[in-house]
């Protein structure tokens, strides 16, 4: 299949498609139906097959609406919305489907079938369930138009953060910039100048908000940006109240807890586990607060540390929530005569790159080739294609790396086109979107990413690798499909690991300029930083999986006092800085009101175990060891869904996880 002319797919086109489509699959659904025997290749496999060209579609769209995000193209991105949610909920609670999949589990034909389809058709089952199959007829239709309003809910949950995010402005003042280093500096007055204005610029994305956040001297503008960030989207903030998601959070947690309770489940977070690799909502909190305990002792020396620095340097008496990373950078370059902007010369972007390809070269094997003159939505886009050792094309990739107006910020993967063995016995290629929000080439320099950066390229790289190197041939375990959530997160925290190694990190860097890698002494500097502040940035991590996980476990819509109680209840227990106590952490939570990770981004600390363990074994044998390289592309990668993630860890570990490389990790010794 040839690349999509993204240029061409226009918001008008949008319904049209979308509608063509559906009503498509329902004649073809009806046709399976009429069948008299169901059987894999007659009933499972054509539905997948319609189904997926119907993803491909829809995330096209999708994609368009996250990434370009014009009033236009979300106002026509908002009218499939609720044809493709009630398509998919109706499909997903048809008995008629049910019955054919359930009849087949229990023919002669399941004897002869593998064990990654027998495990497809029983992980079909349970989310036959957990779809309401079973609900009588009226209550069916309310769980299918739930799920309308939820979807509804969480596209304007994403569209207020963005506009809160992109449309509050500062101009800074020549006093204020005091302390900003030149790359900061420049993109203020990049923006400044895009807006025909003289001076500095800032908004509240990323690479605005750290630089402000991070270097500014002057605490008052410190303060008036962090407060304005822990109150994006909500009415304390004056400027943001039309964007304000109060009323959009409580209604997402009443639809949540009546989806769940219709299928029987005492709360949304029972229902969440359902398909994880958790047994009961017990083991994710005793889990969460087990490792608090472990940090905790870690993280209050950390703080100590840091407000005796502070108030060393300046006299600063009490800490505040706007001073914490100020500090942590200023008592970085005391410790280890080391800034995040040190650094950011020696990463531009095309070298980051292609450190990355050739880790991935040889870990696995890999080849990655750009290939230009494509269309794609946007000229920063990049589109490359990965090679096997045989030199045999496996799959594809789209970059699109920097931030932008209407552009949704944060970084993620998004499987595109999925793997599949084709009636013809060919393969289908499969397709990843990766996006970033760096900051984008300034002043005639490539784009210059701080090591933070890197390390987010790193984890998203991981993703798309389980997505792009899968050998699975069925769509449904195929990538990163059918992988429990909790368990998604490990290929990408494990790709994180080779930002902190020596070898890999001269592969990384390059001075943009002088085109030396990065001195010994700043690659040691570096390295004896790994776990500074790395006990308070664990806290907060937790704090946010608790809240998360805690109030999703409410049994009856949570008032906004009653939210209010959940999240002071559990800063008391796991934080140890200093809190805002007018911040809205909620608000602009788009993992869990916009996202797949309701009662779920405990997944984060929980697949960090795993992934720390297993790149214990490459510390053990070698960083670059091509066995142990192999074994887990075979073990992790390929696999997709097709076995249980903890039967594939010990696989390739030989045991069971242990917690102990990921405290050390973290310089957490108890």
């Amino acid at each position: 299949m040839k690349p999509l002319s993204f240029n061409k797919i226009l918001p008008k086109h949008f319904q049209p498609i979308i509608t063509k489509m559906l009503k498509k699959n329902l004649r073809i659904i009806e046709k399976l139906l009429a069948q008299k025997k169901y059987t894999w290749d007659n009933f499972i496999a054509p539905l997948e097959v319609i189904n997926e060209r119907l993803s491909f579609a829809w995330t096209t769209i999708s994609h368009l609406n996250i990434v370009l995000g014009t009033k236009e193209i979300r106002a026509a991105y908002e009218k499939c919305l609720p044809l493709v949610t009630k398509y998919f909920a109706e499909i997903a609670q048809d008995p008629q489907i049910y019955a054919a999949v359930n009849n087949l589990t229990k023919s002669q034909e399941y004897t002869s079938l593998d064990n990654v389809q027998k495990k497809i058709l029983k992980d079909k089952l349970r989310d036959f369930q957990l779809s309401g199959v079973a609900l009588p007829k009226a209550k069916k239709k309310l769980f299918v138009k739930l799920n309308q309003n939820l979807a509804k809910l969480s596209n304007k949950f994403s569209n207020n953060v963005t506009e809160a995010t992109q449309n509050h402005e500062f101009y800074l003042t020549k006093k204020e910039t005091k302390g900003l280093p030149e790359h900061a500096l420049a993109m203020g007055q990049e923006a400044a100048r895009k807006k025909k204005r003289k001076g500095w610029l800032f908004t509240l994305d990323q690479p605005s908000y750290q630089a402000l956040i991070t270097f500014a001297d002057s605490r008052s503008l410190r303060k008036k940006v962090y407060i304005a960030y822990a109150t994006r989207a909500a009415k304390v903030n004056l400027a943001h109240q039309k964007w304000d998601n109060s009323k959009i959070i409580t209604e997402i947690l009443k639809i949540r807890i009546k989806l769940a309770k219709l299928i029987s489940c005492k709360n949304y977070a029972e229902y969440s586990i359902a398909t994880k690799m958790v047994k009961n909502t017990k083991e994710v909190l005793d889990f969460l607060y087990d490792l608090a305990k472990k940090a905790l002792p870690s993280a209050k020396k950390e703080l100590k540390e840091l407000k005796n620095f502070a108030q060393n340097l300046q006299g600063i008496k009490k800490l505040e929530p706007w001073d914490l990373a100020y500090y942590e950078e200023k008592l970085r370059q005391k410790k280890f005569s080391l800034s995040q902007e040190d650094l950011r010369p020696y990463f531009p972007e095309d070298q980051v790159i292609k450190g990355i390809f050739a880790i991935i070269k040889r870990l696995y094997g890999i080849t990655i080739k750009e290939k230009k003159g494509l269309s794609t939505w946007h000229q920063d886009v990049r589109f490359f294609e990965l090679y096997d050792r045989k030199q045999k094309l496996q799959s594809k990739l789209y970059l699109d790396l920097y931030c932008r107006e209407n552009k949704r910020s944060g970084a993620w993967m998004d499987d595109y086109q999925t793997r599949y063995l084709l009636k013809n016995r060919k393969i289908q290629t499969p397709i990843a979107f990766l996006v970033c929000n760096f900051s984008p080439p300034l002043n005639n320099a490539p784009a210059l990413l701080t090591h933070d950066d890197v390390l987010t390229l790193l984890h998203e790289f991981g993703h798309c690798l389980q997505h792009l190197l899968t050998k699975v041939d069925y769509i449904a375990a195929s990538g990163i499909k059918g992988i429990p959530w909790d368990a998604v997160e490990i290929a990408s925290q494990f790709m994180e690991n080779w930002g902190w190694q020596k070898e890999s990190i001269k592969l990384l860097s390059k001075h943009y300029i002088t085109k030396k890698p990065l001195p010994h002494s700043l690659l040691k500097k570096l390295l004896k930083s790994h776990d500074h502040f790395a006990a308070i940035h664990m806290l907060r991590q937790l704090e946010y999986s608790l809240i998360d996980f805690t109030l999703h476990l409410e049994q009856e819509a949570p008032t906004s006092k009653r939210l209010k109680k959940i999240i002071t209840e559990i800063q008391k227990k796991v934080r140890v800085t200093p809190n805002y106590k007018h911040g809205q952490p909620l608000h602009s939570f788009l993992h869990i009101f916009a996202g797949p990770y309701a009662a779920g981004y405990y997944s984060y600390k929980w697949a960090e175990v795993l992934a720390a363990d297993a790149f214990s074994k490459f510390t053990e044998h070698g960083i670059f060891n091509q066995r142990v390289g192999k074994e887990f592309l075979s073990y992790i990668l390929e696999t997709g869904g097709s076995e249980e993630p903890l039967v594939l860890f010990k696989k390739f570990r030989g045991r069971l996880p242990k917690i102990d490389a990921l405290l050390q990790q973290y310089g957490i010794r108890n």
